[in-house]
């Protein structure tokens, strides 16, 4: 199994006392550390807003921190879970992404999706097409970014997207441009759409669910003419790990007291809910190892990890590479 860690960039209120000044320098240093420990990969969101409720706390814009990263790490290599297709034109996306594989010596990971956050779609002026819209979308969007990457320039005439000759020099670096991510699990065109193009997939990671999206996925490339076994299957977890429960609780309490102040206790009781009651990845070094040994016997290649706590206390991190990562790699 590989795996890959989210680095904090505020979006779920997990850089909230941390002077603003000061947020670069602690990304910077997860980052380091990642790189210089036995991660493959770090990531961030593609988001504006905050979540579960939009407050004034800072969210990092997400292919910023991508160039910044490129050039301050020499290893790891780079993700977006996931970029949304219609914040940006994708001609000019792949030109974004080009450049930074070019910085980072080609170590870009072009996570993308269609988007959900309807608040910030909203307010950044948008609008919010219906699903079926955002999907077609994606659609032509990975046709741009493909056929730039590999030709160095992109013509389309879409329903949606329109470019004449778009030149995209220098190419990337990584021979093709950057591996693609297709990310959610809607059934009829999310996959589809992932069996056409996609060289990942990131989906739910429970283990029902991850087992019959996957099978899912198996039909739509059976459809498409698509090696099944071509494609990496992936999964993003919220874990925390510890030696046991009472430490466990005690990292839980830290996380909903920190984040209480910003948007009420309720929330916060609801935001944390998912470590209190397990469905989260949550447990012992060997607990944490059991449940994705099983993912892993579903088909699970990748696994992807937010650790909530990660900008104030590195102890779970730390634990999950110490322990967790060499029983499973």
């Amino acid at each position: 199994m590989r795996f890959g860690m989210f680095i904090p960039q505020g979006w779920r209120h997990d850089l909230v006392g941390i002077d603003p000044a000061e947020q670069w320098h602690a990304m910077s240093a997860l980052a380091a550390e990642a790189d210089a420990g036995e991660w493959e990969s770090i990531w961030v969101y593609d988001h504006f807003h905050t979540v579960p409720v939009a407050t004034d706390q800072a969210t990092h814009e997400a292919w910023t921190l991508m160039s910044a990263f490129a050039a301050t790490t020499s290893r790891v290599r780079l993700g977006q879970m996931c970029t949304c297709m219609s914040y940006r034109n994708p001609a000019y996306l792949a030109k974004v992404a080009a450049t930074v594989d070019l910085i980072s010596g080609g170590r870009v990971e072009m996570g993308i999706g269609a988007g959900w956050y309807e608040h910030e779609w909203r307010a950044y002026g948008y609008g919010f097409p219906r699903p079926g819209e955002r999907l077609a979308r994606l659609d032509e969007g990975v046709q741009i970014m493909k056929q730039a990457w590999q030709t160095g320039s992109a013509t389309l005439d879409g329903a949606h997207y329109q470019v004449e000759n778009a030149i995209v020099r220098p190419l990337p670096l990584q021979d093709g441009g950057p591996p693609v991510w297709i990310a959610g699990g809607g059934e009829k065109v999310t996959l589809r759409i992932a069996a056409k193009y996609a060289d990942y997939t990131n989906f739910a990671g429970d283990p029902a669910q991850f087992a019959a999206k996957s099978e899912l996925l198996r039909e739509h490339c059976a459809a498409e003419g698509t090696d099944f076994d071509r494609i990496v299957r992936s999964a993003n977890y919220n874990t925390l790990v510890a030696e046991n429960e009472h430490e466990l609780g005690r990292m839980i309490d830290a996380i909903e007291a920190r984040i209480a102040p910003h948007i009420g206790p309720a929330e916060a009781a609801k935001y944390v809910a998912e470590y209190r009651d397990g469905t989260a990845l949550v447990g012992t070094p060997q607990q944490v190892t059991d449940r994705l040994g099983a993912m892993g016997d579903l088909g699970l290649a990748y696994a992807i990890h937010y650790f909530a706590d990660v900008a104030y206390d590195r102890t779970s991190a730390l634990l999950f590479e110490r322990e967790v990562m060499p029983a499973l790699r």
